[in-house]
């Protein structure tokens, strides 16, 4: 007791790790595997489908432009694509596809061309000279090409930023609010590929280790607004009803958003993701989300060194690997152990033995697990895994303490008496 042992002056009531129930482990996920990315895609089709705000480029010899019999035809305009376009050279003159999906020519009436592909948009125009009488069946020869096609304003904010090079040569250990370097951005996707998959290669490829393994899409219609505000409204006036006829009620988590698309980006082995075509189709206006893992963090103290670190986000860590990330391994030696501040770290002394892992559970309860490394070390089922939040605190058995305060007062003082002698 004089040589302060903390068991004794600092004791912790756990459950040993062997009898731990299972609802209290953290689920696995090295076992889970990526998605295929192209699901994240769609399926461009083999012919260009129009719709619109596609630009066509129409040329009609003498009607567009028009030109007198006795006058030489006027060459059409030829157009050369962006450079990031895939779209080869055109020619034409440039005639937008409407609201509606029609497109307006000279002479003629208004002609739908709405899911239509190019070379039948071309037959239709030449039909449509033929049937007016402005041109003849010989003559009717207009040129019908894609200058423009339509494109998707889609917002994308990430929350991945990377931890820079001098923070991982530093180590795991990691302060709050280093994970929150939003980026916003707002991307043309082209049509048919106005997918997830497009949208996240414009902005910096798939999710990062620091954000969640999951993509979110919010749709940008005011419905879809409506509906994730109200359910957060119903929720919280359920909570205050249920917390006026009960002072105890335990408030649940606020349910998903049934609004909101989530496409997870590992599953389990087997697993058939649930992943549909639409679900990965995107409309002007619509949010894609990727949500930083800044609470997934697990804390360390008692005698490891104290600090805040982030968890892996693609496979399983146990309390033996989260000792090593604090910088403390199992058998290592610790300073400060017991002994009223004398250490027999320097004559080989017992490395401490208990480690306790505070674990909190729904209604801010918590259950306090107990780890003996020894048995830890050879049995890998008392080796419970990390989950976020946890509060890994390292102890010294008593009679550890009783042991090294031994040592430690035997090489401090009976060696010295000897020589002495």
């Amino acid at each position: 007791m004089s040589s302060g042992c903390t068991s004794l002056t600092s004791p912790i009531s756990g459950i040993p790790a062997r009898r731990l129930p299972p609802q209290f482990f953290a689920p696995p996920k090295n076992n889970l595997v990526p998605v295929d990315i192209s699901l994240l895609s769609q399926e461009a089709p083999r012919n260009y489908i129009l719709d619109s705000d596609d630009v066509l480029g129409v040329y009609i010899e003498g009607v567009l432009p028009f030109n007198a019999p006795d006058v030489t035809p006027q060459l059409p305009p030829v157009h050369f694509p962006d450079a990031d376009s895939t779209l080869p050279p055109s020619i034409g003159f440039p005639i937008a596809v409407a609201e509606d999906g029609t497109i307006s020519l000279p002479l003629v009436e208004p002609i739908d061309v709405r899911g239509m592909t190019i070379d039948q948009v071309r037959e239709l125009v030449r039909q449509a000279y033929i049937k007016a009488e402005i041109l003849k069946d010989e003559k009717a020869r207009p040129v019908v090409t894609l200058i423009k096609e339509r494109t998707y304003d889609v917002i994308v904010v990430r929350q991945d930023q990377s931890l820079t090079q001098n923070e991982v040569n530093s180590g795991s250990s990691v302060q709050r609010g280093s994970f929150q370097g939003a980026s916003g951005s707002i991307v043309k996707l082209p049509a048919y590929q106005n997918d997830v998959l497009h949208a996240l290669m414009q902005t910096g490829g798939l999710p990062g280790v620091t954000a969640k393994n999951e993509v979110k899409i919010l749709r940008a219609s005011q419905e879809d607004k409506m509906r994730r505000m109200e359910m957060v409204a119903q929720h919280y006036r359920e909570q205050e009803r249920q917390r006026q006829l009960n002072p105890c009620f335990c408030p649940p988590q606020i349910p998903e958003d049934d609004t909101a698309i989530r496409i997870p980006l590992r599953i389990p082995p087997g697993a058939v993701p649930n992943i549909r075509p639409q679900d990965v189709l995107l409309k002007s206006g619509d949010i894609i989300y990727i949500e930083s893992r800044d609470r997934e963090v697990f804390y360390t103290g008692g005698l490891l060194p104290g600090g805040e670190h982030p968890l892996p986000r693609d496979y399983d860590l146990d309390v033996l690997g989260a000792m090593a990330i604090a910088g403390t391994g199992v058998s290592s030696q610790v300073g400060g152990g017991g002994g009223g501040g004398l250490s027999a770290s320097s004559v080989g002394g017992v490395p401490p033995g208990r480690l306790f892992i505070l674990r909190k559970t729904p209604c801010e309860g918590q259950v306090v697990i107990e780890v003996d490394l020894a048995a830890a070390t050879n049995d890998p089922r008392q080796r419970p895994l990390v989950q976020a939040g946890d509060i890994l605190v390292l102890q010294y058995k008593c009679e550890e303490e009783v042991l090294n305060f031994g040592l430690g007062t035997f090489f401090t003082y009976g060696i010295q008496e000897l020589l002495r002698n």
